[in-house]
């Protein structure tokens, strides 16, 4: 290419770029040129997480609207609501997506239901609800019995699921693929579960956060990413035999469910962290039994050529710590926002992996992939989530 064309290909980027930023700069300075005013104040405050302490509580606040907000008084109660002391960190104003934390010394009681009203200077007021109060787990301390939670939901659960190997080797050769779209109906589901879920979450994310968005971002990107990583995995182990296959497939099985039960592991700990202890033993129960199933959808791809105890030990580990680290998060850092990341993520995982099987069904050409006994798998495979599923009070 030319001097010549070099310089007007450069004109063609730096032009347009540059009379963008000429014109944002225009509108940011001297506006739109249409005056109107706001009927009322644009003021938006959204509670991001409410702590009762021995004697006090704290409510971490974000300002989602277009203009700046100021708390001048807060008020606490339920039927009816007196106005309390209290100190703003780390200023009373707050810009746009800037946060604080409101601490209010009050004396609450374990089990009562409260309704905290910030109030700002204009005179607009934001409620928050709490329908039963407990007393906010300190992270630090509970680390450790939230890492014993998580071997209780995510691991000792798969690795129970995956003692069901024996049993699932004894079936006859031609069940492999009903086994393997069970596996797929099991994976459906969470997938669902999850997305479900995360769009849930995301109805009480912030607007400017775009929850929707961030779990649809999640879930493409992971998608992509695995795809790739799965390609080259397989690219590597091309040549190696059926048994490396299948032993990769159920490593990207276990890969996917870990990821999923991350999204678990939020979901308990963001129950504890916020007080809501009665919800957060529900959750733990409910998930220990759901979590049985996914150590069958692990194993079903190594009913046929066999896999060592330390590889299942890894699996086992790959699928259920993560469980462990979600809880961890939740505990250090409870937000809506992570947790609807999270379960884009996990979702994405699942559906990758799905696709793999589907592909590792179809490449091997053996039965039609819509006979009865495959459908039949895939339709076990949902009603054993959905059953198991029952346990879990979300």
């Amino acid at each position: 290419m030319s001097g010549e064309k070099r310089g007007w290909v450069a004109l063609s980027v730096v032009v347009p770029l540059a009379a963008l930023a000429a014109l944002v700069w225009v509108v940011w300075k001297y506006g739109t040129g249409v005056e109107l005013a706001a009927p009322a104040p644009i003021e938006k405050l959204d509670f991001l997480r409410v702590e009762f302490l021995p004697g006090e509580l704290r409510a971490h606040v974000v300002n989602s609207g277009p203009e700046p907000v100021t708390i001048a008084a807060v008020q606490i109660g339920w039927t009816n609501r007196a106005s309390w002391d209290f100190t703003v960190e780390p200023d009373p104003t707050l810009p746009r997506l800037g946060r604080a934390t409101v601490t209010v010394p009050y004396p609450w009681l374990p089990g009562e239901p409260y309704q905290i009203a910030l109030v700002s200077s204009t005179g607009l007021v934001f409620l928050h609800d709490v329908e039963v109060a407990q007393e906010t787990p300190r992270a630090a301390s509970a680390l450790g019995p939230f890492a014993l939670i998580g071997v209780y939901v995510g691991v000792i659960p798969v690795y129970l699921g995956l003692l069901w190997l024996p049993l699932l080797r004894r079936l006859r050769p031609e069940w492999y693929d009903f086994l393997l779209s069970l596996t797929v109906g099991l994976l459906v589901f969470l997938g669902v579960d999850a997305l479900t879920e995360g769009i849930e979450t995301a109805g009480r994310i912030p607007g400017p956060y775009q929850g929707t968005a961030l779990l649809a971002m999640g879930f493409l990107i992971t998608v992509l990413l695995l795809q790739g990583v799965g390609s080259g995995a397989r690219r590597m182990g091309a040549g190696r035999g059926e048994a490396a296959a299948a032993r990769l497939l159920a490593y990207m099985i276990a890969f996917g469910i870990g990821i999923h039960n991350l999204g678990e592991g939020l979901a308990i700990g963001g129950a504890y962290a916020l007080g809501e202890l009665g919800l957060g033993k529900l959750l733990v129960l409910g998930f220990m039994v759901h979590n049985v199933t996914e150590g069958v959808a692990i194993v079903a791809p190594v009913t046929r050529t066999g896999v060592s105890v330390a590889h299942l030990a890894g699996m086992g580990l790959l699928a259920g710590v993560p469980t462990i680290l979600g809880t961890w998060i939740s505990a250090l850092v409870y937000s809506d926002v992570w947790s609807v990341l999270f379960l884009g993520i996990g979702a994405g995982a699942v559906f990758q992996v799905v696709y793999a099987i589907l592909k590792h069904m179809g490449g091997r050409q053996q039965v039609a992939a819509f006979s009865v006994r495959n459908i039949s798998g895939f339709v076990l495979g949902l009603l054993m989530m959905y059953a198991t599923g029952l346990a879990v009070i979300a």
